[in-house]
């Protein structure tokens, strides 16, 4: 894969500031679940930095809000130095400090589960800014997948998570601890914890990457939805990372609801692995939100 020249003008500028130019050019074809283009780049100092760049309408909307909570939140701790930006109106350009010497997960230990709850426990005592949106907001469909399975069960009930004679008996519980999931709050949110969104620096610190679904509202949520991939990875059992805390056995049911929902939904050809994401996320989240609800096991 070779740079367009659109892309390296629209990365030039975004580097301007720097006073180097890139001169070598390296694809990043792992980690990410859109179809923005990712690169790490050289410039003639031998500064390093990874720069995405939009390749249609909605990674340019994705960029740009993005790219808001670096500007706003520049030195946070929890976050990917800030390197530039550049908006042609079209295809935005995003340059952040070159992470690709840092340790990504998995494989999970005790360690690093205790530093992204470090890192998020800073995130959520982060002044919010202004304009960030509700996780409650309807439009993230938070509360909503498990009715979206009962009007057709059918896509749902062919990922093999349970049998439809289960579904039938659990749903009235699901539903119901779903639409009643404690999601507001006043704490910042990165909502999108996932082990290809988190490294960790050579002290051990985690950083958190991809800031394009920030929110605001309850703290519990940004652990609540990390969790069933945390398990998927071989880390630890939910119950094991948070206690029974009050509302958590509801964000449960609304984090196996989500999952569940999404990755029923046919495939993105733009980004193909996100229903495969989504299927394993489901697949621990159910049994959790079982557990947590006192229903059988699925």
């Amino acid at each position: 894969m070779e740079p367009t020249p659109q892309e390296m003008a629209t990365v030039g500028r975004a580097l301007k500031r720097l006073r180097s130019s890139p001169v070598a050019w390296e694809p990043v074809t792992t980690g990410g679940h859109t179809p923005a283009r990712r690169w790490v780049v050289t410039l003639e100092d031998g500064t390093r930095a990874f720069v995405k760049v939009a390749t249609d309408d909605l990674t340019a909307s994705w960029l740009r809000e993005e790219h808001r909570y670096y500007a706003i939140m520049r030195g946070a701790p929890f976050m990917p130095r800030y390197v530039g930006w550049y908006d042609d109106g079209r295809r935005p350009a995003l340059a952040l400090e070159d992470l690709s010497s840092a340790e990504w997960p998995p494989p999970w230990t005790p360690g690093r589960v205790e530093a992204v709850l470090s890192a998020l426990e800073r995130v959520h005592r982060w002044p919010v800014p202004d304009d960030t949106p509700s996780a409650a907001d309807p439009r993230l469909e938070l509360r909503d997948g498990w009715d979206e399975i009962e009007r057709d069960p059918e896509p749902f009930l062919a990922l093999g998570l349970c049998s439809a004679g289960w579904l039938e008996r659990a749903m009235p519980v699901l539903c119901e601890a779903a639409h009643a999931a404690p999601l507001e709050g006043e704490a910042l949110l990165h909502f999108d914890v996932r082990s290809d969104n988190v490294c960790f620096r050579p002290d051990g610190t985690a950083i958190l990457v991809d800031w394009s679904w920030t929110s605001v509202g309850n703290p519990l949520l940004d652990v609540a939805f990390w969790l069933p991939s945390l398990r998927a990875e071989g880390g630890p059992a939910p119950g094991v990372v948070l206690d029974a805390t009050d509302g958590l056995d509801r964000l449960a049911a609304c984090a196996a609801g989500f999952f569940g929902a999404h990755a029923a939904r046919p495939p993105i050809p733009t980004a193909p692995h996100v229903r495969s994401t989504q299927l394993r996320q489901a697949r621990t989240a159910l049994p959790w939100a079982a557990r947590a609800l006192g229903l059988p096991p699925p």
